[in-house]
């Protein structure tokens, strides 16, 4: 004989969540209180959406992917930068306020949007990249896997600027025309150690790049939303060739015999 079974309520998982959006413009603005129905699986994406729709729609916030992949929703949340679109409402307090603002690094547009143009203008002036000549007769080049590997890290940036944002020299010394800042020492680094490149970038990174401001707080690799090894494999490598081309007196003594 088959046993009755009885079928369960499902348990209502929302809960409603204070939020403080900053809004406003290059002029000025204030943080705005609304409260948002959470409900389960929900990211803080799907909370600015849902003001947008039900409380505020001329709320600005700019987004793509929803995929942690465009790097169009960087935002600072309860004061770390991150991707809205990357923090799940489960990871945040549930008795707190979620406090919701622009990048303070970059100028804002409006609201949660900031101009980040800067940091495109910064790309263009790190020199191109610059292959040997072909190693073999069919124009091809011959390379070893690892040193392949050791650049395939800094693909994954997703130029979400998250990284430039933390940044003390740019966040809080207005470092900008001194200083490119760790997006682009990395973008520096996966040319300089491509196995074909042949561009020398070291008097660059030296004299007008501003390496030497960076002092390694690796608080860019802490809120990497790829976990890129930025400081460790990316910065510090390339602090390490500027101090062995510029400084090291074996190097120098050699350079001078050389006649450079």
């Amino acid at each position: 004989m088959s046993t009755p079974t009885t079928q369960s309520t499902p348990v209502d998982q929302s809960r409603n969540v204070q939020f403080r959006i900053w809004r406003g413009n290059k002029d000025g603005g204030e943080f705005v209180n609304y409260t948002v129905n959470v409900t389960e699986g929900m990211v803080l994406l799907d909370c600015v959406h849902r003001i947008q729709a039900e409380q505020a729609p001329d709320l600005a916030c700019r987004w793509n992917c929803k995929a942690g992949k465009c790097g169009s929703c960087s935002a600072e949340i309860n004061g770390k930068p991150s991707l809205m679109c990357m923090t799940r409402m489960d990871t945040l307090p549930p008795d707190k306020v979620v406090t919701v603002e622009p990048m303070r690094s970059f100028p804002s547009i409006r609201d949660l949007v900031t101009d980040v143009s800067w940091n495109f203008r910064v790309k263009k002036t790190i020199k191109p990249f610059k292959p040997r000549k072909p190693d073999n007769a069919d124009g091809s080049w011959t390379m070893f896997q690892q040193d392949i590997d050791r650049v395939q890290e800094f693909r994954k940036c997703i130029e979400c600027f998250l990284c430039q944002d933390v940044c003390h020299v740019i966040r809080d010394h207005k470092k900008e025309d001194e200083f490119i800042g760790p997006r682009f020492l990395m973008y520096t680094a996966a040319l300089e150690m491509h196995p074909l490149d042949t561009e020398d970038r070291l008097g660059d990174l030296k004299n007008r790049d501003g390496i030497g401001y960076c002092n390694i707080t690796k608080c860019c690799t802490k809120v990497c939303p790829e976990h890129i090894g930025i400081t460790d494999n990316a910065i510090i490598p390339l602090k390490e060739r500027v101090v062995d081309q510029f400084y090291d007196p074996v190097t120098r003594l050699f350079r001078m015999f050389k006649g450079k």
